[in-house]
């Protein structure tokens, strides 16, 4: 018997942690068993001939809601070619209809909820090769036979410290994001999230944690994710991972989901102790509102998350990702716009605007007519509108959203936006403003160029602010150099450089010992005092020279 465990992930660079827990769960057993993973990015028909050619008995599919539309296409071209061939489903998308899922799509099996023990069972009475009425025996399993839905019942939840270690040497990780978890389960009760219907949280422990962890540092691999959905729910855990990692010898960064309110002081100032880049955390805020986190059962207050945030922020060492929600019950938009506004003022290095989700499971969905809330039918579910939300309002949020993802969170561009916020009243206006202009030019509708993405904000400042952009040009200008390739300069940045002058300075920093190559640094002529600017956010209309270091983007000093 030979199974095909496929993972779809959103993006080429993400691996799947489901499919190789099942695969390490199950390696001492006797049948085969081969990973593949594809991207939903991936041509359908490319991906249906690489699973076909392996010529697999069963196919899994690990579904989400991001690719379980995808995953329904492949199994049915699947079964249409050959029928013999057997479907499996698990994952989140599919554990809470999955009576009517199977039912009603190709397939044959499905495993709800939590996995391993689960397949391990019914891979065992696949070899042992036993008719279809013992499958019914197999707590969390659903089979289809005669077009009939046949289930062993509810499982309870496995113990997690007999999950297997899902990484070998032999896995290639090189340029991608590598998921790990040290806990499942939450201890809170968030009324859109599926973790708020498990039942506590269970940690591996904390040797083996570091152990694994160690294998990651070991191999090379450059981001770490961990999939827990509140790491720092254990004090005593959080501490020990946090320290052993802050000390590790890794060129390696590792990615937290925490709850910022409930971290304590001395959490804090360990952070503070770790190396620029080591470890960066995602904040879940959804709003600024006090009264909107009560209606989803977020028993929290935002001044207490905005003290945490800025504690932290201090040092600078730490990158800080906040999440917001929109369409979340009875927060319209201007409430939306305060809480936007109230999450810019901490300045983090990432604001992520999410749009509700209502997942299948959840207590959102329960709740969505009570709030007039209308989702679509469709994987990911997401907010249409609700009884404080219109869908034009959800629109006019989706291209402030995609500003501040392509501007903001790239952190290229942190000087023009610096100019143009100061411009109006509040900060949302101005991502609002910009994102209008998108879309009155048509840059949503088609592809443009990592320049042009510079040059649109000369047409806006003179065709939306009617400004003149002699001083705008000198900022585009140094942002655009200190991230891009410094020997050619766009033909709507101004380069004037006296060559005397420039062979002079190159003379005087070689002389100096400044730089030991040519090559290693770039030298470029200001019309303001843009480092002045960058510090101060004052217009000083001088002539400056300014070096930038090839190697280092942030050592960028005057001549």
């Amino acid at each position: 018997m030979e199974i095909l465990l496929a993972a779809i992930n959103s993006k080429y660079i993400h691996s799947n942690l489901a499919v190789r827990y099942l695969k390490e769960y199950t390696v001492d057993m006797d049948y085969k068993c081969k990973v593949k993973e594809f991207s939903i990015n991936d041509r359908i028909e490319k991906v249906f001939e690489n699973i076909i050619t392996e010529n697999p008995d069963i196919v899994a599919f690990s579904c989400y809601i991001w690719n379980i539309e995808y995953v329904k296409k492949l199994a049915n071209l699947i079964k249409t070619l050959n029928s013999k061939i057997e479907i499996l489903y698990g994952g989140p998308e599919v554990s809470y209809d999955a009576e009517k899922f199977l039912l009603h799509n190709s397939g044959d099996y499905l495993i709800e909820g939590e996995g391993e023990a689960v397949y391990r069972e019914f891979i065992q009475w696949r070899i042992n090769k036993k008719d279809y009425q013992e499958a019914s025996n197999i707590k969390g399993l659903y089979q289809k036979v005669d077009n009939k839905i046949i289930y062993g019942g509810e499982r309870s939840l496995m113990n997690f410290d007999e999950v297997v270690f899902p990484y070998r040497e032999d896995d290639n990780l090189k340029n991608k994001i590598v998921y790990y978890e040290s806990s499942r389960g939450c201890p809170f009760n968030c009324k859109y999230c599926l973790s708020s219907i498990s039942n506590g949280v269970r940690f591996l422990n904390v040797d083996r944690v570091k152990r694994e962890l160690q294998f990651f540092i070991d191999k090379g691999v450059k981001l770490i994710k961990f999939v827990d959905r509140t790491f720092n729910c254990n004090h005593k855990f959080s501490m020990e991972i946090w320290n052993f990692l802050i000390n590790a010898h890794a060129d390696a960064t590792f990615h937290f989901e925490i709850s910022a309110d409930i971290l304590k002081d001395e959490e804090i100032e360990l952070l503070k102790t770790a190396p620029k880049g080591r470890i960066q955390l995602e904040i879940g805020v959804q709003t600024t509102n006090d009264d909107i986190l009560k209606n989803i059962n977020r028993n929290i207050k935002f001044k207490d998350i905005k003290e945490k945030v800025l504690k932290l922020q201090k040092n600078r060492n730490i990158k800080q990702h906040l999440d917001l929600i929109a369409g979340l019950p009875g927060e319209n938009y201007e409430r939306f716009r305060k809480s936007f506004n109230d999450l810019y003022s901490i300045r983090p290095e990432e604001i992520q605007l999410g749009f509700l989700k209502l997942l299948k499971g959840s207590a959102m969905r329960y709740e969505a007519e009570e709030w007039g809330m209308v989702y679509s039918p469709y994987a990911p579910y997401e907010i249409l509108k609700t009884d404080c939300l219109s869908y034009e309002e959800i629109l006019k949020l989706k291209r402030v959203e995609a500003m501040v993802d392509k501007y903001y969170n790239s952190e290229k561009f942190g000087n023009i936006l610096k100019y143009f916020v100061s411009k109006f009243e509040k900060p949302f206006d101005f991502y609002f403003s910009l994102g209008n202009f998108f879309k009155e030019k048509g840059y949503f509708d088609r592809n443009i160029s990592s320049s042009d993405y510079y040059k649109v904000f000369l047409e806006y400042n003179e065709e939306e602010l009617v400004g003149d952009n002699s001083d705008i040009s000198e900022i585009i200008k140094f942002d655009y150099l200190k991230f891009n390739k410094k020997k050619w300069l766009p033909t709507f940045l101004n380069r004037d450089i006296d060559k005397a002058v420039e062979k002079e300075i190159r003379n005087k920093l070689k002389k100096d010992n400044i730089f030991s190559k040519e090559q290693n640094f770039h030298i470029e002529k200001f019309d303001i005092d843009i480092l002045k600017y960058k510090v101060e956010s004052k217009i000083d209309r001088q002539t400056k020279y300014v070096i930038f270091d090839e190697n280092n983007v942030d050592n960028i000093f005057y001549f």
